[in-house]
């Protein structure tokens, strides 16, 4: 997995860096193939606020949240992601399992 962390008119500090990656690794479960993330976090006042790009095989997944702080921002973020994989996987997977009268 791959995590690309900047700012919008905001310093990415390392305690900042190393929280989103680690929120961020347990998107990693979902995939065996690697996957791209690209945050940018920000203030829009009066909220923070951070969005990510999300590539997987096949799609670009994208969301967004606000919070209080920067941390409660990417843990919503984060949530997010995690929702947005597995519905993504959800299409993916094929619903319809053989009958018996077709394989009899």
């Amino acid at each position: 997995m791959r995590i690309e962390t900047y700012g919008q008119q905001l310093e990415v500090t390392p305690a900042l860096n190393d929280y989103v990656e680690t929120k961020l690794q347990r998107l990693d479960r979902h995939f065996d193939q690697p996957i791209e993330v690209r945050v940018q976090l920000g203030l829009r006042k009066p909220a923070h606020h951070a969005e990510a790009n999300l590539t997987v095989p096949g799609r670009t997944l994208h969301a967004d949240a606000e919070g209080e702080n920067m941390y409660a921002a990417i843990d919503l973020l984060a949530d997010k992601l995690d929702r947005l994989i597995l519905k993504h996987k959800e299409k993916q997977q094929d619903h319809h399992a053989p009958r018996v009268a077709d394989v009899l």
